[in-house]
């Protein structure tokens, strides 16, 4: 077998390129991937992609399987769906989900990997990552029965929370977003839409995801009397202001920060492995779908990261093809 692969690489901030290797012989308790499919988060990929990462998070970023450091050259990226080629007999021809970067083949242990339903098609699988955090963010959240819940920011990461919250009974959600086009998004997912300007008020949980000082501000405004703010957005190295004088401390109102590198103290008699298998359950819905907004080749990575960075392709989820043959 042709142990040759090819993974995409940060060469320098704004620059990528795609490298070749030679892989090992998987061990025993070790599987060979071949890649299907793998997604670019746009949020913290693009700004890993600018060199936004801030010395004193670098460790805290890391990838289970990046190679390299920030800011450059770095192998980065989480999002990876494949075919088991060699491995233990009863996982060769599965597909399964890694959090591994873009390359097309790639051997890892066994416990890296975990098995995609065969009802989940593995086009769909590459959220699952992105599911993952919102299920840990609802974990942080804890929303109940009849709470009116705002998400702010309609990306990635905020659809998928908007998408699992319409199905806990009586919750009224509504995604919120500067942008207008989010709301074809939101009505695919079944959630209620609005501008910033519009957004209802006297919420009992606004979960932000916006990644902006406006967005968290606003998010504050929605909150009703001893309401919080779950915070998911990642800043990077910049800085963010907040109204903390007004009514937020005489409305006793709470912003506490959630993140997927930890299982949420909530539920901390589950481990990683329980947290993204139960995402992959929960990809069973085909509304899902709509996080997926392109598509491109692995060849095309380079010149198709620069582009997602600057927003010059406005996308929520995009999706990298792996050719059949590498």
């Amino acid at each position: 077998m042709n142990r040759v692969a090819r993974a995409f690489w940060l060469s320098r901030p704004g620059l990528g390129e795609i490298r070749s290797l030679d892989l090992p012989e998987p061990a025993e308790g070790e599987v060979l991937v071949r890649s299907l499919f793998s997604g670019v988060s746009r949020g913290t990929e693009t700004l890993v992609f600018r060199g936004g990462v801030p010395e004193s998070q670098h460790a805290a970023m890391r990838a289970p399987f990046q190679e390299g450091e920030f800011p450059a050259p770095v192998k980065y990226g989480y999002l990876s769906v494949g075919r088991v080629e060699e491995g233990p007999e009863e996982l060769v021809g599965r597909t399964v989900f890694c959090l591994y970067p873009h390359q097309t083949r790639y051997v890892v242990p066994v416990s890296a990997v975990t098995v995609v339903p065969e009802d989940i098609p593995a086009e769909r699988a590459v959220l699952a990552g992105t599911v993952e955090t919102a299920v840990n963010a609802l974990w942080d959240a804890a929303p109940l029965v009849g709470d009116r819940i705002t998400v702010v920011g309609g990306g990635m990461v905020g659809c998928s929370v908007a998408a699992l919250l319409a199905r806990f009974p009586g919750v009224r959600v509504q995604l919120v977003d500067a942008d207008p086009a989010r709301a074809k998004t939101a009505e695919a997912l079944g959630v209620d839409f609005a501008l910033p300007e519009d957004a209802l008020g006297e919420r009992d949980l606004v979960v932000h995801a916006s990644a902006t000082e406006q967005g968290l501000a606003r998010a504050l405004e929605l909150l009703a009397a001893e309401g919080t703010v779950v915070e998911l957005s990642w800043y990077g190295d910049r800085k963010v202001s907040l109204p903390l004088g007004e009514a937020f401390h005489s409305r006793r109102l709470t912003i506490r920060s959630s993140q997927v590198g930890t299982v949420s103290p909530a539920r901390a008699n589950r481990s990683y492995a329980d947290r993204l298998a139960l995402a992959l359950d929960l990809l069973a819905d085909p509304a899902l779908d709509a996080l997926i907004t392109g598509e491109s080749t692995f060849d095309e990575l380079p010149a198709v990261m620069p582009r997602l960075a600057s927003g010059e392709i406005p996308a929520l989820c995009h999706r990298v093809r792996y050719p059949e043959t590498v």
